[in-house]
């Protein structure tokens, strides 16, 4: 399978853009046709709500933006069926020709962190016989317990001709606490970007990318410069655009000279983007995306 860096670099010249849409589906944020179809009172209902929402905003984006990125966790607040409403979304993009990236941030030791790359990315094998689960194209992890707890999902995701995008710098106000501490001169998330630039030279792509990617914050866009002066060549996924404060001018600095290297993920700015009771919600969420598109075209 060719390299993911490089399917994510032709994805983003394909489509002209570097736009993730974020699913993030909220029940009190979908429109109203949608509740009223599936509230039933029961979590299965929030799941058939939240899966025709997301499908719906995936067939809309699919024409014009590389990547869509699920949140697992409001999939999974809905129990077995939000599960399998998650990897309907999945199928749905992939079938549309969109990349994946599965917003999980897992991370755990030895055989668990198998467990939860398998599933990510090229399937559970039991008796000989391998199940795809989520198939997604990559996934976040976090770096907290080490390289040997990183290493089942690098390991994983090479075998498939996946990615992964490692916290690094994140884009939440309480970031500072720990990313910030001091370490041999230096703030911790500095050591983390080091770590990742020497997983991402492993494995490099044509496009001169490696397959390990950062989690890097628009809120922080002095840091993020720094980031990509430390990791040329390390994909940056850069949460933070849009609703949570960062602009076009604050992700600039996500970008190789070439302005590849990136991709600027946008949740609630696009699938919140109209009142609930709005009946042509499609059309606010069309045309928030081709906004995002064009403001990030002026960066």
């Amino acid at each position: 399978m060719t390299h993911f860096a490089d399917r994510l670099s032709a994805a983003c010249r394909d489509r002209g853009n570097a736009l993730c849409v974020g699913l993030d589906p909220r029940w009190d944020a979908l429109p109203d046709s949608l509740r009223a179809r599936h509230a039933d009172g029961t979590l299965a209902g929030v799941a058939r709500a939240f899966e025709d929402f997301c499908l719906r905003v995936v067939d809309l984006v699919a024409p014009l933006v590389p990547v869509v990125k699920p949140q697992s966790a409001f999939f999974e607040m809905c129990g077995p069926e939000g599960m399998l409403a998650l990897q309907r979304v999945l199928r749905r993009a992939t079938a549309r020709g969109l990349l994946t990236v599965l917003d999980g941030k897992r991370n755990d030791i030895a055989s668990t962190a198998a467990a939860y790359a398998d599933a990510a990315f090229a399937g559970v094998t039991i008796d000989g016989a391998t199940h795809p689960v989520w198939d997604a194209d990559a996934l976040t992890v976090n770096p907290y317990l080490g390289r040997d707890a990183v290493e089942p999902f690098l390991r994983s995701a090479r075998r498939s001709g996946k990615g992964v995008f490692v916290l690094v710098r994140t884009s939440n106000p309480g970031a500072r606490q720990f990313q910030d501490l001091d370490c041999g001169g230096k703030p911790l998330f500095l050591h983390v970007a080091e770590a990742v630039r020497s997983w991402a030279r492993e494995s490099v792509g044509g496009c001169g990318l490696g397959d390990a990617g950062a989690v890097v914050g628009a809120t922080y866009p002095a840091e993020l410069a720094a980031l990509r002066a430390a990791m040329p060549e390390v994909p940056f996924l850069v949460p933070g655009y849009g609703a949570q404060g960062g602009g076009a001018a604050d992700v600039a600095a996500a970008f190789r000279p070439d302005g590849s290297g990136a991709v600027v993920s946008s949740s609630r700015g696009i699938t919140c983007a109209f009142a609930p009771d709005e009946p042509a919600w499609e059309d606010f969420v069309e045309g928030a995306t081709r906004l995002a598109i064009a403001d990030l075209a002026r960066r």
